[in-house]
Order: structure tokens, then sequence, then C-alpha cells
């Protein structure tokens, strides 16, 4: 099979992306186990309206790539060769972004522009994408699309990611390497990444309750979901990484609906601390996460991605100063 086709075969609301390179990535600082990832993109996004009428949220740019490739990345980075993305029923834009097109190919050989390809070939190189279409019966939370992944798991413990949060870092991945190095060396069953985000931004963010223990750093007894500032157990906010044991699927199945009648991870990793060890990991230095959830936050991402690229900080850095002059 010539290099640019792929293979799509259909098993149930599963369809596989099946490429002709070996999937050989496994970063040099990651010594984990774990190689699965699921990426949750199975939001309405409506504060995007009208823009994601035509196409998922998860799709908008960040400069020239779209968001949730910049989650691909990442987890490539951390040593994951097997990444689920989970999508709206009917919604196929996701896969047909990521699937390689001979056409296009074709052209940009023809006008000397195939390097314009060069990141999502490098994904394909990489990566086994396996898309998943959110079942009907689910409700809607952030907690469904780890029951539509449920057969992807399997018996494998793995990284779960929110599709419209950004890790900006120097290299992708280097954040969740540290995420999955802490969950190896404690076995726990859950690390949560977490933001100090202050006290003017808590209120948006579940926040983190954290309780002494000296033989577990950073333990936490439950993540609080959007409190008023004077009212939140710690300034800690969840970020939209988390490394999880596959004892998860089991709670989430069991698990009624909560505030807005949706699914929440939240409640799960809760129920999981009550009686298991659940860590959190923060963010610091160089590494930093963003949301990208409604517009403000999309366009202080992408000025954030952008001033830490070299292609375009210094000519975005003189545009913003003449900006501040008027």
């Amino acid at each position: 099979m010539p290099w640019g086709r792929a293979t799509n075969y259909a098993m149930g609301p599963e369809r596989f992306l099946i490429l002709p390179k070996i999937f050989l990535c496994y970063h040099w600082f990651n010594m984990s186990n774990i190689t699965k990832a699921v990426i949750a993109a199975a939001g309405r996004g409506t504060r995007f309206l009208p823009v994601v009428k035509s196409y998922p949220k998860e799709l908008v740019p960040i400069l020239s790539k779209p968001n949730i490739q910049y989650l691909i990345e990442e987890a490539i980075g951390a040593g994951i060769t097997q990444i689920a993305i989970v999508h709206r029923l009917g919604e196929n834009s996701i896969e047909k972004y990521f699937t390689p097109d001979a056409d296009l190919e074709k052209y940009l050989t023809e006008n000397n522009k195939l390097d314009y390809l060069n990141s999502l070939k490098d994904i394909w190189s990489k990566a086994k994408l396996t898309f998943i279409a959110q079942p009907a019966n689910l409700p809607y939370g952030n907690g469904s699309p780890v029951l539509a992944a449920k057969d992807f798991i399997g018996q494998d413990d793995f990284v779960y990611m929110f599709g419209d949060d950004l890790t900006v870092e120097p290299v992708p991945g280097q954040f969740l390497s540290k995420m999955l190095a802490t969950f190896d060396q404690y076995q726990p069953t859950s690390v949560i990444a977490v933001k100090d985000v202050g006290k003017e931004e808590i209120s948006r963010y579940g926040s983190a309750q954290y309780v002494e223990d000296p033989k577990y750093p950073h333990r936490i007894s439950a993540m609080l979901e959007k409190l008023p500032a004077d009212q939140a157990p710690s300034t800690f906010g969840q970020g939209g990484r988390f490394v999880i044991s596959n004892k998860i699927i089991n709670i989430l199945e069991n698990q009624s609906t909560g505030l807005g009648n949706e699914l929440w991870l939240a409640d799960a990793n809760n129920n999981m601390a009550k009686n298991d060890v659940v860590l959190t990991q923060a963010f610091e230095g160089a590494q930093d996460w963003l949301t990208t959830g409604d517009p403000l936050r999309w366009l202080q991402a992408n000025i954030t991605v952008a001033l830490n690229d070299p292609k375009f900080k210094d000519d975005l850095l003189n545009f913003l100063k003449n900006i501040n002059k008027n």
C-alpha cells in the first residue's frame, strides 16, 4: 500500500485508521507501560456557535493547526502510541482531517509544497488513531467518552485528555511524561493535572482539596467543582489531563448523573479518592495549561502559542505594541 493511503474498517461505532508505517514513538524520558490515550471530543461547543455548526470545536485552529492536533502531538511526545478520539455521533470531520488524502498529496507534490503536511505525516508514522462515535444512549458529560472508549481501553490504564484544553511547553509531552512517571512511581488510581489559577479564576474550575500524607505527595480527598473563591479549598484548578486506572470504568458505569444531569469524571475521581489514592501533578515553570473552550481564552491561547514560536514572536510583539499605542 503506497504512502498516503489509509484503510478504514468499520467495527460498530469504532473505526480504525490503519496506516502503512510502523508505530515506533517511545519518548526517551518516558519509561511508562501506558501506551493508550483517550481524547474527549464529543461536546457541542456551543460557546463557539455559529462557527462550530459546520465542524467540531476541536478543529478550531491554534495558529496553523487545529487544537486537537496539539493534543495528539503531546500524547505522542509522552510515548503514547494508541490514541482514541471520541467524537459526536454522525460527526466525521476529525476523522477526515487525520486521514491521508492522496489527491491533496499529489497536488502538493506537484507544486513542491508537500512539507506543509509534515506535522500530519509525523503523526501518521508514530501513532495508531481510533475514532469512536459516542453512543446516543450515554448522558452528556466529560465522563461519557471514557465509557464510549471502553473496548479500546480494555484492561489497561490510560491517559485521558479534554479536547479543548492545551498544554504549552518547550517540548510536547514533557508534562504528560511527568504525570506518567508519578503514576508509575506511586501506583494511585488517578493522577490529575492541576494549575494554580489564583483566587480570581478558581471559581471557573474544580479546586483540589488536599490531605496530608507523608507517603503520597499532593494527595487529594476531592476535586470540588466551581466553588466561590472564599469557599474553594485551594487555588489549584483541575486541568484537562489525567492518568487513570482502569478501575474508573466500573465506577462510571454505576455512577448516577450529577450537576446539570451530566456524567462527571470529577465525581468518579472523588469516588476513587474515598478508598484509593488520587494524586495531582501541577503545571510549573515553562509548562503551562490553557483552556480554549470559549472565544476569549481561545484567543489568549493563540497569542500564547505564537509568542512561544520564534517564527511569530517578534512580529506579534511589534503588532501588540502598536495596538497599545493606539
